[in-house]
């Protein structure tokens, strides 16, 4: 099974407008190039941007539990399908949900036929989100976030822990991990610790050069 990278642009300058178009450019490149997908979650403004102009995954970065009616500022998944997302993220730690809300948005997204993605901060957390029924799970404690230290060697256990978890729980869901991964050898960790994938977003959107920094990525697998 080939490995999934999902790579958030949250509110990064670089990856906004044209230059979330450049970056999908050189997701698409390098999936093609190594065989593995690369999927891009932009920001709201930028999915249809991105998704008219680029044959690539786009996922949205977040998505509401809500119906058609009066939801003023809400994300509402027909309309993100609509606009070209294969997909979602949902309860990023930036963007944090309760419970039942999480349940709702995956509700419906998979109304939408929309693929869903619960971001998870530790083992716990993990065993909850998978017995939602996701089709993944990312598990990214929140101190490593940014930090340039991957979770693949600062808390390992956390990765191992999730996908026995999980395991359990529902064979059917994926784990991916993230928090701090930027190279090939941090995905490769990823990998042999049992995970599906990677979620990442700085080491690559605010690299100089991108899609070098995605190469580097794919590198060792």
């Amino acid at each position: 099974m080939k490995p999934l990278i999902v790579l958030n642009l949250k509110t990064y300058l670089e990856g906004t407008g044209e230059g979330a178009v450049r970056i999908a450019r050189a997701c698409k490149e390098v999936g093609e190039a190594s065989g593995i997908e690369i999927a891009i979650a932009p920001q709201f403004c930028d999915i249809y941007r991105v998704a008219s102009q680029v044959d690539v995954p786009v996922y949205s970065q977040h998505l509401d539990g809500v119906g058609a009616g009066s939801f003023t500022g809400h994300a509402f998944a027909k309309c993100i399908k609509d606009a070209g997302a294969v997909g979602t993220l949902i309860n990023h730690s930036e963007c944090r949900l309760k419970l039942a809300d999480i349940e709702a948005s995956v509700t419906a997204a998979k109304g939408e036929g929309l693929r869903t993605i619960i971001c998870t901060n530790n083992i716990a957390t993990t065993a909850a989100a998978a017995a939602l029924g996701p089709d993944y799970v990312a598990v990214e404690p929140p101190e490593l976030i940014g930090s340039g230290i991957p979770v693949s060697k600062a808390d390992p256990e956390v990765v191992t822990g999730s996908v026995a978890a999980v395991e359990r729980i529902d064979k059917a869901v994926k784990v991916l991990c993230g928090a701090g991964i930027s190279k090939g050898e941090d995905l490769k960790a990823a990998i042999e610790l049992g995970s599906v994938g990677v979620l990442l977003a700085s080491g690559i959107v605010k690299a100089k050069d991108p899609k070098a920094a995605l190469e580097d990525l794919v590198s060792l697998i």
